[in-house]
């Protein structure tokens, strides 16, 4: 049932809602005004990713010890580990042979001057026979001969014994260069052979870090990738070093490379088979960085608010995706350094509407925003 008074206003109503009305019609329209919104400019980066590898420490040269001559083994006063100088004696052969040899080439040699001192007395008398014309040519060219002969021996016999002292000084085997014994292969009273590797050398001019790395992994250029070395036991311990050599062909077994990197100025805790992790940067291609807030979809792929500086529009725009951050968006493609993109409020945005630049927020305004968020009150600035 309807009050009787209800039935009396309602005409009076609609007279004022038709006055309204026309009145709103009469009045110009308000211009169109650009939506506020929250942007960023597009800047290219890398993104770097950290590849770690296990691998362990060598020396960048091994040299083989081995004698110049075959023997008997006598002595050998070094051991796996032993550090040894320049100079310094590894094994040492029997020396018999090569001492009765020396002795003999002595013999031979005085036997030979005084064959030569024999030869040129004697070319010496026919000389002067010759000159007087009391001597035939025969016996003189046979006195010429006797004595160039004689010359020859002497030489010879300067030779074997030179060649007898450097066989007796061979008996002993000397380090050429100080480095520390990796392996011994022989043990006294073995007989070698000549060019035997007795001992295994590491030398002390240098240290590598050896890693096996897959082909994927490889590096197009070596030398060009800086490596930072940490010893394992010891995160503390590092060095840097770049790759110096890479195996041309892979294991049979594991079918990894073998990469040699050279160390630059190693500290001496990172000794000889220590176990080290390698740590490599990988840089991709330029990519960009937005924020998560910025990224939109578009169908069923995802995309951005480009604004364009000149009449401040914005369009839609499909973007590729390579990772998701917790607060940006990596994108690999669909954007380029200095375009603008919109990173808040993009909710309501429409194809073609005018959008207008909020402001960068101040510092009072940061801080403003960060005590609403604490649930603190902002406090006015003085």
């Amino acid at each position: 049932m309807t009050h009787p008074s209800a039935s009396r206003f309602r005409p009076a109503v609609a007279a004022l809602l038709l006055l309204s009305l026309a009145a709103c019609q009469n009045e110009p329209a308000a211009p169109a005004e650009g939506r506020f919104v929250r942007v960023v400019t597009v800047e290219a980066g890398k993104l770097a990713n950290e590849i770690q590898l296990s691998g362990e420490i060598q020396a960048e040269k091994n040299v083989g010890l081995a004698f110049r001559i075959g023997g008997r083994v006598t002595e050998r006063p070094v051991n796996v580990g032993d550090r040894v100088a320049v100079g310094q004696i590894v094994a040492r052969l029997d020396p018999t042979l090569e001492r009765n040899a020396l002795t003999a080439a002595k013999a031979a040699l005085e036997a030979a001057r005084g064959e030569v001192n024999t030869t040129r007395s004697t070319f010496e008398r026919q000389e002067r026979l010759m000159a007087q014309g009391f001597t035939t040519r025969p016996r003189f060219d046979q006195a010429l001969k006797a004595q160039e002969a004689a010359q020859a021996q002497l030489e010879n016999a300067e030779a074997q014994l030179e060649l007898a002292q450097d066989r007796l000084g061979f008996t002993e085997l000397r380090a050429g260069v100080a480095g520390t014994v990796t392996a011994r292969n022989v043990e006294p009273g073995e007989v070698v052979q000549p060019g035997q590797a007795v001992a295994q050398l590491a030398r002390d001019d240098g240290r590598d870090a050896v890693f096996n790395i897959p082909a994927n992994l490889l590096e197009k250029k070596s030398g060009e990738t800086t490596v930072r070395v940490a010893l394992a036991d010891a995160p503390a311990v590092t060095a840097l070093g770049r790759v110096r050599e890479i195996a041309p062909q892979a294991d049979p077994v594991t079918r990894t490379f073998a990469v040699r990197v050279g160390l630059i100025d190693p500290p001496e805790a990172m000794r000889l088979g220590s176990t080290v992790v390698g740590t490599i940067e990988a840089a991709t291609a330029a990519i960009i960085a937005i924020p998560a807030s910025a990224l939109a979809q578009q169908g069923v792929s995802p995309a951005v608010w480009i604004v364009d500086p000149a009449n401040s529009t914005v369009s839609l725009r499909n973007v590729d995706v390579l990772r998701f951050d917790p607060s940006q968006v990596i994108v690999s493609q669909g954007l380029a350094p200095g375009e603008i993109v919109v990173s808040g409020g993009i909710q309501m945005l429409l194809p073609g509407q005018r959008v207008r630049q909020l402001p960068a927020p101040t510092a009072a305004g940061r801080t403003a925003a960060a005590s609403q968020a604490a649930g603190r009150p902002a406090v006015p600035p003085s």
